[in-house]
């Protein structure tokens, strides 16, 4: 192998050490995808989905974007939405942000990257939502920190709003939104309160979860 050969070496391994363990592993997982959830995370390669939740590949549909944002216009994510929702029937939707994103710090700080600050113009937007909350925490770092939960929150409610759920919870498909941050420093998963099946509990749980 010309490129990258100690990525197939790896591969290799990992794949005869899972025909050890389960000589039908591959057979199974090649037949059929029916995960429960669906997982909206940062692109960060900190934050894998599989490996933190504990579950095996099949089990997880995923999709990740910088700093975990959901825009009604992006037709990437809606569509990945659709899909799990319409035709894998997941369950769950779990919005996962994470502490010490540099996404949310880039918003918070103001820094220009180029072409990904227009991207991050949705985070300044919930920046400005809650300047109020944001302006009386004492010091950078907690203001990063909370911004990212912020974040998620308001990313729950931008999922609430999107067409692929409210068509869902108006067909009274059985169908759950969560909102989780996960913390690089200790491996913790921590639940935000957004968790909601309608719209009326999804309103409750916003305004209880930004205080």
């Amino acid at each position: 192998m010309k490129y990258l050969p100690e990525l197939f070496e790896q591969n290799q391994r990992w794949s005869l050490r899972q025909l050890q363990d389960d000589p039908e592993y591959f057979q199974r997982l090649a037949a059929q995808q029916a995960p429960k959830y669906l997982w909206i995370g940062c692109s960060d390669s900190r934050v894998p989905a599989n490996q933190i939740t504990g579950l095996n590949p099949g089990e997880v549909f995923v999709h990740r974007n910088i700093a975990n944002v959901i825009v009604h216009t992006d037709l990437n994510s809606l569509s990945v939405v659709h899909y799990a929702i319409q035709v894998l029937r997941v369950e769950h939707v779990i919005v996962c942000g994470h502490y010490g994103c540099g996404g949310v710090k880039a918003a918070l700080e103001g820094q220009s990257n180029g072409m990904i600050d227009n991207w991050l113009r949705h985070i300044e937007d919930v920046i400005e939502r809650h300047s109020a909350v944001l302006e009386k925490l004492p010091d950078p770092t907690a203001k990063w920190r909370r911004l990212c939960e912020l974040n998620v929150i308001e990313q729950v409610r931008n999922l609430a709003r999107s067409t692929p759920v409210i068509e869902a919870w108006k067909s009274n498909q059985e169908l759950m939104l969560h909102g989780w941050i996960y913390g690089l420093d200790n491996g913790r998963l921590l639940d935000l309160k957004t968790s909601a099946r309608n719209r009326q509990e999804l309103d409750q749980a916003y305004a209880a979860a930004i205080g």
